[in-house]
């Protein structure tokens, strides 16, 4: 029975701590748009840009 008087405040406090957490990441915007960051990995990607190749760099020699 003496569990009790100790298990019901530190349930009490963990339900406040819980709640606080929430209003927390509402008031932070955490619950703003939730369908975004769902579809982003089923989106596809851009395509690459394609390089011209470097008129600059010296040309390859071939080893014989």
């Amino acid at each position: 029975m003496n569990i009790l008087l100790m298990l019901i405040p530190v349930t009490v406090l963990l339900l406040l701590v819980a709640v606080a957490l929430f209003f927390w990441a509402v008031n932070h915007q955490q619950f703003d748009d939730l369908d975004s960051p769902a579809i982003l990995p089923l989106l596809d990607d851009p395509p690459p840009e394609e390089s011209l190749p470097d008129e600059t760099a010296p040309p390859t020699q071939d080893i014989v």
